[in-house]
Formats: structure tokens, sequence, C-alpha cells
């Protein structure tokens, strides 16, 4: 039984460390063009980096993807309560008067994942490392 009410199928679970993400209450609605421009679409930035997060018998291991950043323009940072923050910006790429674009897929923006982690993990030993577009991050227990 959920102890915080459920929005939209979203999981909401006091126990579960992936529902710190922050909820979008205009996810779901429709913006005129004019409007729809200041709020993050689908596709714009690393709204939702994806992360893959195991545990094993020495850590706890979580891997997020996001491709095209330099370990530079990362951030992790350990808050307080024990709560794991994974954050970074991806720039927009500077354009050239005499470019033609044809089609433009590629996001940029600011991304942000807040993760709760457990009472066993060792706190000052954790360790990120970036490789081929994929952050990880080990926290021994």
């Amino acid at each position: 039984m959920s102890l915080i009410p459920n929005f939209g199928g979203r999981r909401s679970n006091i126990f579960d460390p992936f529902s710190l993400d922050i909820w979008d209450p205009f996810k779901d609605f429709q913006f005129p063009n004019s409007v729809s421009g200041s709020f993050p679409s689908e596709n714009s930035a690393f709204v939702s980096a994806r992360v893959d997060w195991k545990e094993t018998e020495e850590a706890h291991v979580l891997k997020a993807d996001i491709p095209g950043l330099k370990k530079e323009e990362v951030k992790v940072e350990i808050e307080d309560d024990r709560v794991l923050q994974i954050s970074g910006e991806r720039n927009v790429e500077r354009e050239d008067k005499n470019d033609t674009w044809h089609r433009v897929e590629r996001s940029s923006g600011k991304f942000f994942r807040r993760f709760r982690l457990p009472e066993n993990a060792k706190l000052d030993q954790v360790k990120a490392a970036m490789e081929n577009g994929v952050l990880t991050i080990t926290v021994p227990k």
C-alpha cells in the first residue's frame, strides 16, 4: 500500500529510491505553440536521464546514459539526507548563419536525478567514472 498518492500511474512510495523524481504537473497538458516553448518537451534536454541501479554483495552501482557530455559537465553530489544527486547540462550547438538545418533531434538542456541511498551505503567512499557516455557511480556498502 502506497503512503503517498499516485499521480498518473507514477510510482510513489517512500521506500522506493526512484520515487524522488520530480513530478511534472504539466507533462500531459497540450499547450499552444507560443506557450509550449517555455516548457520542456519529451525530447528536449535530458529531462530524465535513464539510470540503472543494481546492488551487489559489495556495493550499489548506478549507471546513467548521458551521451555527448564530458565528465567536467556532470556533477555527482551527496546531500545531507543520504541523497545522491546527478546533474549536468548539454549546451545547444552554435549555429552558423550559412547552415541549413534539415532536422534537429539531439536534445540539449539540463538534467537532474536524485536517489535516496540505503543505510548500508558508505557515503565517504563513493566513486564516479565516465566512459563512452555512460556515468558509473559505485557506492560501497
